[in-house]
């Protein structure tokens, strides 16, 4: 299993327009595009991975939602399909556990402290001064790797300091600052490539940052 948490800063968390993703639902763009470039692939969808949304905007955070590519319906390659099913979401009542909103679409309270201590992973923290995934130097990706993405704020000082929590290391996808999405399907490719002979294989939870 592949897993991804994205953490949006300000996104809302509670039901909302469906036309203005990037202003009033708080950036919500930026998660739908990474939910899209996770779960997707030429006229079908990753099974093995899911989908972590952190939404901590106004008026009721923090709260998280997991798209289960395994049984996830109802799901468009856009940003406003993937927004419609976050929005059913929010539409329901959250409890401190997983309650299904939609087949393959979960909701529950919670931040990354929360989400990270349920999954229990190694992390390592993704980096334009890191260490290059394709170099000798680098160890490889786990089979199941666990990979943190901030939007386009980064990651906060206290989501730092949750991470340092566990071991973790400092790796890089490329010498230039990318998309969270773009981000998502290099390491997609890694790990595509390796499953048939052509890559590395490392053991790591990721944290990158959306431009």
């Amino acid at each position: 299993m592949r897993s991804f948490i994205i953490i949006g800063h300000k996104a809302a968390t509670e039901p909302f327009s469906l036309n203005d993703l990037p202003g009033s639902a708080g950036r919500m763009d930026i998660l739908c595009r990474c939910v899209n470039a996770a779960l997707f692939l030429s006229h079908d969808l990753r099974r093995d991975v899911r989908v972590y949304l952190i939404l901590k905007g106004d008026p009721d955070p923090p709260k998280i939602i997991r798209f289960d590519g395994a049984d996830v319906r109802y799901l468009s390659p856009d940003e406003r399909s993937a927004a419609s099913l976050i929005r059913k979401a929010l539409g329901k009542k959250v409890q401190d556990f997983w309650t299904e909103s939609m087949p393959g679409v979960s909701i529950r309270r919670g931040d990354l402290g929360n989400l990270l201590g349920e999954l229990g992973s190694k992390v390592t923290c993704l980096r334009e001064d890191g260490v290059d995934i394709r170099s000798e130097g680098f160890k490889g990706i786990s089979m199941e790797p666990l990979f943190v993405l901030g939007d386009h704020l980064g990651l906060t000082e206290d989501e730092e300091k949750t991470i340092k929590g566990y071991e973790h290391e400092i790796v890089s996808v490329g010498p230039v600052s990318l998309h969270a999405d773009h981000c998502i399907v290099l390491l997609h490719n890694e790990m595509d490539r390796t499953a048939h002979g052509q890559g590395n294989i490392f053991r790591t939870q990721h944290i990158m940052r959306a431009r």
